[in-house]
């Protein structure tokens, strides 16, 4: 796909993986909407993302809710009259042992990974269709393949991640629509700032997001009768 005079949609883009795709779109000349709870932080992006030359709609919304995610679809399609590029990027992550995690939390991760996906995409899939060479992006976890100790809840909101966008593209691929699912490492952002068991010199070693920004450019310009539907990245030195 050329990207340029593209529209691009990415959730979580205030901070970390969400706002290097959204930098990265935009360089390649996609206006972009993009949403997240934090409205400075979004503000600070659109103005980052309008510096390129193109244009940004933000959205300040709960990426769990179904209304602020059906607004939020809606309003950006209005806002800019068609949708090609659908990037589901928000999520969160609480680490505790199965025996020790709270309900709240299990439901919090699953309800924004999956049911937020899923809400996003049902509510795009009708645009994205009539674009008739479209993509839905969505950002999975090494973790939805590995298991580890404490990941129980996250992993398993990862792997559904996983299982949703193969039966998707499965699903899209004939009426224009391809689906690939990013699956990164560890990648150093604020995700880990409340994890204890992460040491500095892992952090030196991991991927930064513009290293997954890239990838997705990457996935969505690839030639049309080529789809890659599943991209693992990885730090090449792991600690």
């Amino acid at each position: 796909m050329e990207i340029k005079g593209k529209i691009s949609i990415v959730t979580g883009a205030s901070k970390g993986i969400g706002r290097a795709i959204a930098l990265a779109l935009a360089r390649e000349g996609s206006h972009v909407a993009i949403s997240a709870r934090n409205h400075e932080l979004l503000r600070q992006t659109a103005e980052s993302v309008q510096a390129l030359g193109v244009e940004c709609f933000v959205f300040a919304g709960d990426m769990a809710s179904e209304a602020s995610i059906s607004e939020f679809i809606d309003a950006s399609t209005a806002r800019f009259g068609r949708l090609d590029i659908l990037v589901n990027n928000a999520g969160i992550g609480r680490f505790k042992h199965i025996a020790d995690m709270p309900t709240k939390d299990w439901d919090a991760m699953f309800n924004l990974n999956v049911r937020g996906m899923f809400i996003a995409t049902r509510q795009a899939i009708p645009h994205l269709r009539r674009t008739g060479d479209s993509f839905v992006v969505n950002i999975a976890s090494l973790a939805g393949k590995n298991s580890f100790p404490g990941g129980g809840g996250y992993a398993a909101t990862k792997h559904a991640v996983l299982a949703f966008s193969r039966c998707l593209m499965l699903e899209e691929r004939n009426n224009g629509v391809h689906v690939v699912a990013i699956c990164p490492g560890s990648v150093n952002t604020a995700f880990f700032d409340s994890r204890e068991d992460v040491s500095n010199s892992r952090v030196e070693n991991m991927l930064l997001p513009e290293d997954v920004a890239s990838t997705v450019v990457h996935a969505i310009r690839m030639p049309r009768r080529a789809m890659v539907s599943e991209i693992d990245i990885r730090p090449s030195t792991p600690k």
